[in-house]
């Protein structure tokens, strides 16, 4: 895979991620920038804004994303890592081409960028990549914007997901570890490596963990319309089929403890664990977990070191084609 030269060092970092609302009257607007050309049904849109309604309206996402941005400015200063560290997000503020402005209006000129996704699939990584390119195409003077690659192999993320599951294993040894993740459409699966790329974190985590056999892996949260195919089986079709009385529930998609996991994993899944008497533990998500902490720095040690970042192939996890609309 070719690397991108640079003409310049980078003079900053950016974290991207996906945003979240902050209190009730943000929840319609922001699902609608999150499905806006998606062909998700407003049933569905407003089933999800339940989700929020139900932490009042403020997702945690934001949160968690000061959180990491903390813990890499001391991670940074303590490694002599002299490099402004900025936040955008795809869909609610701080949005990114706002970010970008302020970095133009900084005169900072290049830019190395991790979005708060850990695996290659169109909506986990490409969709970033398209919305960086849109923000900075939008302002005159952006910076040049170098997006990391998926870090699914990192040593320090699988670690660090590793230790969550052995924290999980403290609370209720001898369970039965089920790995979950977000899931796409069949279409959306094939194009990219993702599924193939969960499985293989599964099986490093379940091995670092001194677990035996075969890890399962369930997906979740899918959002299109019935008709579509998504991954499956969802986590919670597995949780009451199950034959299992103690179970671990590994959110391996997710980097943080978000909607979807404090939603679709603490409140539906544990529900349904509840009604079938079955011991129930969420491990918890890398976060600020300091192994993935540290891996973050190192990536962005050795863009710097090599030049520049590996750049993706042109037609790399292409979007799913959605069918033509209806002649009306």
């Amino acid at each position: 895979m070719p690397i991108l030269k640079m003409s310049e060092q980078y003079d900053a970092f950016m974290l991207v991620s996906f945003g979240g609302p902050e209190k009730h009257e943000d929840v319609i607007p922001f699902l609608e920038n999150v499905l806006r050309g998606k062909n998700v049904p407003r049933e569905r849109m407003l089933e999800v804004a339940e989700h929020y309604y139900h932490f009042d309206g403020k997702s945690p996402i934001n949160r968690q994303c000061e959180d990491l941005l903390a813990a890499l400015r001391a991670e940074f200063a303590a490694s002599g890592l002299n490099l402004p560290i900025y936040w955008g997000n795809r869909n609610w503020h701080p949005m990114l081409a706002d970010t970008v402005e302020r970095m133009r209006a900084d005169r900072i000129h290049r830019v190395l960028a991790l979005a708060t996704s850990a695996y290659g699939s169109y909506s986990g990584c490409r969709q970033y990549r398209e919305d960086l390119d849109r923000a900075t195409g939008a302002v005159t003077g952006a910076p040049i914007v170098d997006k990391l690659k998926p870090f699914f192999d990192h040593p320090g993320f699988i670690e660090a997901a590793a230790a969550r599951v052995r924290e999980a294993l403290d609370q209720l040894p001898g369970a039965d570890i089920v790995y979950t993740a977000h899931s796409v459409p069949i279409s959306m699966s094939q194009s990219s490596p993702y599924e193939q790329q969960l499985r293989s974190v599964c099986a490093k985590v379940h091995e670092k963990c001194g677990v035996t056999g075969q890890p399962t892996l369930v997906f979740q949260s899918r959002s299109g319309p019935p008709g579509q195919p998504w991954l499956e089986p969802d986590i919670g079709e597995y949780v009451r089929q199950t034959s299992s009385k103690r179970l671990i529930v590994v959110p391996i998609g997710f980097l943080s403890d978000h909607m979807e996991v404090l939603y679709d994993l603490d409140t539906e899944a544990a529900d349904i664990a509840r009604e079938r008497a079955i011991e129930f533990v969420r491990a918890g998500t890398v976060g600020t977990h300091p192994t993935f902490v540290t891996a973050i720095r190192q990536m962005v040690q050795a863009a710097i070191a090599e030049g520049g970042v590996n750049a993706c192939a042109p037609d790399c996890c292409k979007p799913m084609q959605r069918p033509a609309a209806r002649p009306q």
